[in-house]
């Protein structure tokens, strides 16, 4: 990606819900003088070779999401117990225009999902 500046870059990246989560609270957080300083660098260290004044940055984002089950969260069903196949369901769904294509036989041939 191409920013205008370090602050530009920092700015999306929050934009886009990218802040430190394993932050520990401690004071008001980074001192003006020190993301300034941090910014300089930056602009110095990964200045765009075709645009002097602009930066370069390459990030990955990674989004993770986690649960915990509660007490009243359903359990599932045991393997097997199941008392229509997926391709059983996938035929009815047809029948009833729910789907289009055409409903393809499980490849384990015992009726269950792969």
């Amino acid at each position: 990606m191409r920013y205008s500046s370090a602050v530009a870059l920092v700015s999306h990246l929050r934009l886009m819900g990218e802040s430190n989560a394993l932050r520990v609270k401690r004071g008001s957080g980074l001192k003006r003088d020190t993301a300034l300083a941090a910014a300089a660098a930056y602009q110095t260290l990964y200045c765009d070779d075709d645009q002097s004044d602009h930066i370069t940055a390459t990030y990955q984002v990674i989004f993770m999401t986690g649960w915990s089950p509660s007490r009243s969260t359903p359990k599932a069903a045991k393997r097997g117990s199941a008392t229509v196949s997926f391709h059983e369901m996938a035929e009815e769904l047809q029948k009833r225009g729910a789907v289009a294509g055409k409903a393809e036989p499980d490849r384990q041939g015992d009726g269950t999902a792969n």
